[in-house]
């Protein structure tokens, strides 16, 4: 074609690329490694969301040429495989990277042509039915291949890959966001290593399980799948799920790679996935970590989308739902936290036993105290107290409500000891939920056990490495920084905790910390021109700022003698150096 007309084959190539192989692309979460004249490499981190790229790039390829002379026609050939890559640089390589460019050679044009090792994982997931070319040999690979291949694009209907076992209606959805766990498939190679990605189904299952707030299919109903072409949409209609989580393991030469997929079981829509590796020489710490990471990633996922479909529903009164828009004000505003407080409230109404709604109320009740909200902070102490008890009482093991309560023990009642067993116990039922550990977090740093506070702060970032609030955890850890006198440290997470606040300043306790202790540290330092820019951005924050009328309110002399580290003095006179007013 370039032969004929280079000009108008290459605008065509441009406009093909712009119009429709980007946008497909970046649809389905894939990444152009590189061009290569009219061709490109291209990587996804699922198998699935690849194959759907191909097809629908195909198909529409196909319809776009029917009315074109086969000699100005574009057709494009397509190979994928799964497997194991190198990366270097922006560029990458390997036998994954080669066998799908052999794979691409063989398939006809308009066409697909994707290995074993791809079709085993997409079996049941793409809504396409692949013709079986058998053993292939392909340039410069060693070993034939099992091939498989969409001619022409054509996207047929796959055949329901397990049919309901009786003709009953789908199982209603439960009132929280609910979810099944699927057997991830073993990868390696070796049946024998079915142990271990089993055991990644079980240890992700368990830490969901915990959090009251999901509804998680038990593992001997996700188990009966195991081995079976699956329909995802199918499996959500049966077990009554919205959500599916399925992956695979592969386990090869001292290392496992996890690929995991977060489905809405509604709509076959891919909410998440990602690939996590790491060395096997500690098999049940890998477990850990590879399960904490999939489950801090999923929930936020998971709730975003709760939140979208509850604010589609405008005249749906069920507490769960007013629960699910209180919990996603932003509370540390007047306005925010007065929203919330009503929403909760209209919950408890409809549905005095709420749990989730008791704790939300309580919470807000008590922040108003701290805020400076309350008319009389008195009886908001005692109403924020009495519904945290009240959730309790709903459900003994509600760690989100022990966890608040141990914390506000600690900073209104200064019974520590008490509030250290709620803490402690709250992060036992949920070890994995980031909420109770920085709860625990402040709960000790109020007690002056700084090290355990810090170790709690840093357990909460790891559980949520990109949580939007943990600017708040940063200014706790400066705070447990500045009573060890490890100044160093009190900067950077001070500077970490303004660098990462959103945008509301004015009503933010925390931003406040993290300034009071970054103009003490930068102080210890001898940094009294950077001192006094910090000092400057607290009373912008609270120009009614006073040295003595913080020291008396927040009991600093006595969290000074708790901590047996930093001199109140010290911490006080400080901050007069850098500028702020007695």
């Amino acid at each position: 074609m370039i032969g004929i007309d280079e000009e108008g084959a290459l605008a065509q190539l441009k406009a093909l690329r712009k119009t429709l192989f980007d946008p497909k692309i970046s649809d389905h979460h894939g990444r152009i490694v590189k061009n290569t004249g009219d061709g490109a490499l291209v990587e996804f981190g699922s198998i699935v969301d690849a194959v759907r790229c191909a097809v629908e790039i195909q198909r529409v390829m196909a319809e776009q040429n029917i009315e074109v002379p086969q000699v100005k026609r574009i057709e494009y050939r397509i190979g994928i495989h799964v497997g194991d890559i190198i990366i270097e640089d922006d560029d990458i390589f390997g036998d994954g990277v080669n066998i799908a460019v052999r794979l691409e050679g063989i398939a006809e044009p308009g066409g697909i042509s994707i290995s074993d090792d791809a079709h085993r994982q997409i079996r049941g997931k793409v809504d396409t039915t692949f013709e079986d070319l058998g053993s292939q040999s392909l340039k410069n690979i060693a070993e034939p291949m099992r091939v498989w291949r969409v001619p022409n694009g054509r996207a047929a209907p796959t055949v329901p890959s397990r049919l309901p076992v009786d003709d009953a209606e789908p199982l209603a959805l439960p009132d929280k966001p609910s979810i099944a766990v699927l057997p991830f498939q073993n990868m390696s190679g070796d049946p024998d290593q079915d142990y271990f990605a089993d055991g990644m189904v079980d240890e992700i299952t368990t830490a969901l399980s915990r959090f009251k707030s999901l509804f998680v299919i038990a593992r001997n109903s996700s188990f009966t799948y195991k081995g079976k072409v699956v329909d995802i949409k199918q499996i959500g209609r049966e077990l009554g799920v919205r959500y599916v989580l399925e992956g695979s393991v592969r386990k090869a030469a001292g290392k496992v790679r996890i690929i995991g997929q977060l489905i809405d079981a509604a709509t076959g829509r891919h909410l998440w996935a990602d690939q996590l590796e790491g060395d096997l020489g500690d098999v049940f710490a890998l477990q850990d970590r590879i399960t904490e990471s999939v489950v801090s990633a999923i929930l936020p996922k998971m709730f975003q989308t709760e939140f979208d479909l509850a604010m589609r529903r405008p005249n749906n009164l069920s507490a769960y739902d007013l629960w699910l828009r209180a919990y996603q004000l932003q509370l540390w505003t007047r306005g925010g936290s007065a929203e919330a407080l009503r929403l909760a409230s209209r919950a408890l109404e409809i549905e005095p036993r709420c749990g989730r709604a008791a704790t939300l109320a309580g919470e807000c009740h008590l922040r108003n105290v701290h805020q400076g909200w309350a008319a009389d902070p008195k009886s908001e102490i005692a109403e924020g107290f009495r519904l945290l008890r009240l959730a309790l009482s709903i459900d003994g093991n509600d760690y989100l409500a022990l966890g608040i309560l141990g914390r506000e023990t600690a900073d209104l009642s200064g019974d520590f000891e008490t509030a250290k067993e709620m803490v402690d116990r709250a992060v036992a039922l949920n070890p994995n939920s980031n909420y109770v550990w920085l709860d625990r977090g402040w709960t000790y740093l109020s007690a002056g056990e700084l090290e355990e506070a810090i170790r709690s702060f840093e357990r909460a970032i790891r559980l949520s490495p990109f949580d939007p609030w943990r600017f708040s955890t940063f200014a706790g850890m400066s705070a447990a920084f500045i009573g060890l006198g490890r100044f160093d440290e009190t900067v950077a997470a001070a500077k970490k905790a303004l660098r990462g606040n959103p945008t509301i300043l004015r009503e933010n306790p925390f931003i406040a910390i993290a300034y009071r202790c970054l103009a003490s540290a930068l102080v210890h330092l001898g940094r009294q021109a950077e001192a006094r820019e910090a000092a400057a951005g607290l009373l912008k924050l609270e120009p009614d700022f006073r040295i003595s009328e913080w020291v008396t309110r927040k009991g600093i002399s006595e969290w000074a003698a708790r901590t047996r580290q930093l001199p109140a003095g010290l911490l006080i006179d400080s901050l007069r150096k850098a500028g702020l007013p007695e």
